[in-house]
């Protein structure tokens, strides 16, 4: 008997992100013609929300205290070993860094950009899970060793600093 396929057998082993930037509904129209880039990358983090949580002590309660929650922390997403083109072409363009040397030129306002992550569970297979994060802003990208051997332009790592994160399901 064969081995059930990790992708039906709803454990998926191994995954593929796929990556949109777009303009920032605050910063203009915000729709798909405000498309700044495409990606697709090996690894991604910073998926993630932490809440601080605020004790306050209760007179006349001694065997514990009152848990109040506080604001929410955001991390960076983080972006490794990955490539954004335009519209999907698989060339690479200039928008991405032209956003970044705006931004390191002084131009303001930096523009926003809202981002769509999608899991696949390998290339080509549908989409498993989307997370969203709004007016997101470079924080700092790491650009590849570069071996005349291999030929990697990928980008090594780019992290995004953002104003809100979600799990969109269907």
């Amino acid at each position: 008997m064969p081995a059930p396929d990790p992708f039906h057998a709803g454990v998926v082993r191994a995954f593929w992100f796929d990556v949109a930037l777009y303009r920032s509904a605050a910063d203009g129209p915000g729709g798909t013609a405000d498309r700044l880039c495409d990606g697709a990358f090996q690894e991604c983090s910073g998926l993630e929300l932490a809440a601080e949580i605020k004790e306050y002590a209760e007179g006349g309660r001694n065997d514990g205290v009152v848990q109040r929650v506080g604001r929410v922390k955001l991390q960076p997403i983080v972006f490794k070993r990955g490539m954004f083109t335009r519209n999907g072409d698989g060339q690479v363009r200039s928008e991405l860094w032209d956003w970044l040397q705006g931004m390191v030129a002084g131009v303001r306002p930096v523009p926003r950009y809202n981002g769509r992550i999608e899991v696949r569970a390998g290339y080509g297979r549908p989409v498993q899970a989307v997370w969203t994060f709004e007016r997101g802003l470079p924080l700092k990208v790491l650009g590849p060793a570069l071996h005349a051997r291999t030929g990697e332009i990928a980008i090594e790592e780019m992290h995004i600093a953002h104003e809100g994160l979600r799990l969109v399901t269907r």
